[in-house]
């Protein structure tokens, strides 16, 4: 297959696609043919997916539902195991919203006093945990209703303006930029390149407080679905895989590797000579694969690495795209990798700058598509690419 076109036996282009930036993606943890998108548009929007290719008479890939917000959304989340028709939602305009997927309703729970960056649901818990560029992590029970008597009102634990569905406010010591959870470790990113891992069942105080391995801000988090650590990555093109076990012999399995570089031949101004470049691109996204034992990264570079962590080994290397990579995700049964590549408000210059122009696109892919396809410029499409 041509590596700037994808075969239109095994493509599927959606319509009603953001027109901005997208900021995240979040597949169904029940469903291997839905996923949610949060964009800098103001919208999070539901998209079933269809059958592919749609042939005689075989079901459309469409999206389902549209949710309007006041300001650009930065994530969202399924929550209960995705099986009670409701997700979440935060951004730019510090809201936590509840989503019902069904009655295509929103219910406003609260507010941070800040940017909402990251969030997650956490099984063990039944809460939605939000964390903020205000320095929080808040506990949400979207069961809770206005005649709770045990709704918490204490401020040291939440906001009285946020009952009843505010369960518990912990304070950190930084901005956060990236959540993850896997069983009932929570792992908290931060600005200054800190880490926090908490057990949910008890949030008094982290478990561990580490420093990142990498010597730059860091821009992606993702953990082990075997819930033995999580890997990392950095804006200088490094990904470490850490262990949460801190005995001494388990750290030693700890390490960091360099990815997502470009050595490039440029002439040096001051001598007129050729010489050889390290380019280096930050590294947006992480996702660990359910169905086998490897993680995916993308890079600023355009390009998207398959890695066996176990044996320290990259497996693939998809075409580059024609612009950077900011998010991808793998769906439920570890079979699809939606992949978001185009410019994002991180590649501009810092937050709160849209992208308006150039190249964006998405990718959906079956682990053994290779191919892609090539979108003009200012256009934004939705492109799902399976065997």
């Amino acid at each position: 297959m041509s590596a700037d076109y994808a075969d239109p036996s095994t493509t599927i282009t959606l319509s009603s696609v953001p027109f901005d930036s997208i900021s995240s993606i979040r597949w169904s943890p029940t469903s291997p043919d839905q996923m949610l998108v949060s964009s800098w548009d103001t919208t999070v929007r539901l998209y079933d997916i269809g059958d592919v290719p749609y042939t005689n008479g075989g079901r459309p890939s469409e999206q389902r539902v549209k949710f309007d917000h006041r300001a650009p959304v930065l994530a969202c989340a399924w929550g209960e195991g995705g099986s009670t028709g409701k997700a979440y939602s935060g951004g730019l305009d510090t809201g936590v919203r509840e989503l019902d997927l069904e009655k295509e309703s929103m219910t406003h729970l609260g507010t941070h006093g800040d940017s909402i960056s990251s969030m997650v649901w956490s099984k063990e818990t039944n809460n939605l945990i939000t964390g903020s560029w205000d320095r929080t992590l808040r506990f949400w029970d979207p069961r809770a209703s206005s005649s709770s008597t045990n709704a918490p009102t204490s401020p040291t634990s939440s906001s009285p303006s946020n009952a009843p569905f505010e369960n518990s406010q912990h304070s950190v010591p930084e901005r956060i930029y990236a959540m993850d959870i896997v069983n009932t470790n929570l792992v908290v990113a931060m600005a200054s390149r800190l880490f926090h891992i908490y057990d949910v069942r008890n949030m008094s105080k982290p478990m561990q407080e580490r420093e990142s391995s990498l010597k730059y801000m860091t821009r992606s988090l993702a953990c082990m679905l075997d819930g033995q650590g999580y890997a990392t990555a950095s804006v200088e093109g490094r990904i470490a895989v850490e262990y949460f076990d801190p005995s001494p012999e388990v750290q030693e399995k700890k390490y960091a590797f360099k990815c997502h570089r470009q050595t490039v031949k440029e002439v040096d101004p001051a001598s007129g000579k050729e010489q050889e470049v390290d380019h280096v691109w930050p590294v947006n996204g992480l996702a660990f694969c359910p169905r086998y034992n490897t993680f995916a990264s993308a890079g600023s570079d355009g390009t998207v690495s398959i890695w066996d962590f176990k044996v320290k080994k990259r497996l693939r290397q998809y075409p580059k795209f024609p612009n950077p990579v900011s998010a991808i995700g793998f769906s439920c049964d570890g079979g699809k990798l939606a992949i978001v590549w185009g410019f994002g408000f991180w590649m501009r210059g810092g937050f709160g700058v849209g992208c308006g122009e150039g190249w964006r696109g998405w990718w959906r892919r079956d682990l053994g598509e290779v191919g892609h396809t090539r979108l003009a410029p200012l256009s934004l499409s939705l492109v799902i690419l399976c065997a």
